[in-house]
């Protein structure tokens, strides 16, 4: 006689409610057991069996998304800029410095109005930075 386990049902399962679920136990030498026979829950002669418990799906794990490419934090600074009418300078790529307003912005270009100079369309690839130009006039007389 081998030594089995008493399995007592609930009232739902009397009831026909709820099937009953057998959950997997780990046996000692680290194998799985998964039903009340000793034969790692497949029936008599080997066989699978026609009735199987059903189990829940494992839960399913999102993956992080990955950060937006852009921040956004450029097109904030221009539209900040634009707003207020700030005059700016705009250092090109070979030293050049540009003073005016930005006026207008694209994914590539910016449109700068200068006072007594013709307005130009600066691609951004030839920008090396810009600054406020109220910043170059403090440290002018700093």
């Amino acid at each position: 006689m081998s030594n089995r386990k008493l399995i007592r049902t609930t009232l739902a399962e009397v009831k026909g409610k709820e099937r009953p679920v057998v959950q997997p136990r780990e046996r000692s030498n680290g194998s799985v057991h998964r039903g009340p026979s000793g034969d790692g829950g497949r029936g008599e002669g080997g066989r699978e069996p026609s009735h199987r418990p059903q189990q829940r799906p494992a839960p399913q794990v999102r993956k992080r998304t990955p950060p937006p490419m852009e921040t956004n934090a450029e097109l904030f600074y221009y539209k900040k800029q634009i707003d207020s009418h700030t005059p700016m300078v705009i250092v090109l790529q070979d030293g050049e410095e540009i003073e005016g307003t930005i006026e207008w912005y694209d994914r590539g270009a910016l449109k700068v109005n200068r006072l007594e100079a013709p307005n130009l369309l600066l691609l951004k690839r030839n920008i090396k930075y810009m600054f406020k130009a109220e910043e170059r006039v403090a440290e002018a007389e700093a």
